[in-house]
């Protein structure tokens, strides 16, 4: 058996009566019914999610995966496909909004290059997993072989299971990849069978022209690639990146191990889709830090039965919405372990 196959096997339901002997603590604690609201649902999610009803505050990382795509040449971008690798020699450099973030939130930050172009010299401080320099442009036919979309699972998978074996009990996960919003539309697009112009967003910052010719690229991606009886696997292949792949791996390999994923934006929550549709039960661990700016966002969040928890107007990408998720699954935690219940302060409980 594969590491896929065994992975996605070790996904199983999440323990629904954890959640409610949480919410029966929480109910207990000097306070209103409910009053704390989604802070609540994230401390009943991660009860359900560890098989914990008071689960220990977990150790944060952040996974942040970088690749190029062939697409990128069909002019759909703001910016040149050497940004990526640019961005990539910044996050090493502690100089990026996320690495910002993660030290402002105390997250282990894990990047990785899983398919940049430009000098295969490995970058100091940076993971290489490199499955080729870029994908291909999946205009003209698939972006990548199912076996290397295999290979880029799996490699997300062992990082995964790498950080949880370290003692991580959370992780988040975010991307880097010129022409990756056009990738994650056209798969979008391809499992939930909405029209490409109801779905592709800006990405970049594009103007009206370029959005247009994005629309049009992906509708010959679709052409190229159609959808129609492939399985999650193929259409993964045929029209995502290397790190859109790779972090659908590290999903999966999160929930293998009971540990709860927190979502970023537009390509990292349709990392996750790609993931529920290889292994269904692996939904369930998803937790959604916000709604991005990109018109798809909410598309994929109501597919995977994610609320997010805010609304910042963010579109960067990079792992910085689950960064500042993260102090939220924090308190909640904190809550249930420290806040006192009406007993233990001697507070009349007017709620039984």
């Amino acid at each position: 058996m594969s590491l896929l196959e065994a992975t996605c096997t070790d996904i199983v339901d999440t323990d629904e009566e954890a959640a409610r002997v949480t919410q029966s603590l929480l109910d207990g604690k000097t306070k209103p019914r409910r009053s704390l609201g989604r802070l609540e649902d994230i401390a009943c999610k991660i009860a359900a999610i560890t098989r914990c009803p008071r689960p220990p505050l977990p150790s944060k990382a952040i996974v942040v995966m970088a690749g190029d795509h062939g697409v990128a040449q069909e002019g759909v971008s703001a910016y040149p496909s050497e940004v990526t690798r640019q961005m990539l020699l910044n996050f090493a450099r502690g100089g990026a909004a996320i690495n910002v973030l993660a030290r402002q939130v105390g997250a282990r930050l894990v990047v990785v290059d899983m398919g940049v172009r430009g000098s295969e010299e490995e970058i100091p401080g940076v993971l290489s997993r490199r499955v080729r320099p870029g994908t291909d442009n999946f205009v003209h036919g698939p972006a990548m072989s199912v076996a290397d979309a295999v290979l880029a699972l799996e490699h997300g998978i062992a990082i995964a299971q790498g950080l949880t074996e370290s003692g991580v009990g959370v992780v988040g996960i975010g991307e880097m990849g010129i022409g990756n919003t056009t990738a994650a539309s056209a798969l979008l697009a391809a499992f939930s069978g909405t029209p490409p112009y109801a779905i592709t967003g800006r990405g970049t910052g594009i103007d009206e022209a370029t959005w247009l010719r994005k629309i049009t690229i992906i509708r010959k991606a679709l052409a190229v690639n159609p959808p129609a009886g492939k399985s999650a696997l193929e259409i993964l292949a045929a029209l995502g990146g290397f790190e859109i792949a790779g972090l659908a791996g590290v999903v999966l390999g999160a929930a293998s191990r009971r540990v709860p994923l927190v979502l970023d934006g537009f390509i990292a929550s349709t990392a996750a889709l790609c993931a529920a549709k290889i292994a269904p039960n692996a939904a369930q661990y998803l937790i959604a830090s916000h709604c991005s700016v990109e018109v798809g966002h909410e598309i994929v969040l109501k597919a995977l039965a994610c609320d997010p928890l805010f609304d910042l107007g963010m579109r960067l990408g990079e792992g910085t919405g689950a960064a500042l998720a993260l102090p939220l699954v924090e308190a909640a935690l904190r809550i249930l372990d420290e806040m006192a219940s009406f007993d233990e302060a001697h507070v009349t409980d007017t709620g039984r």
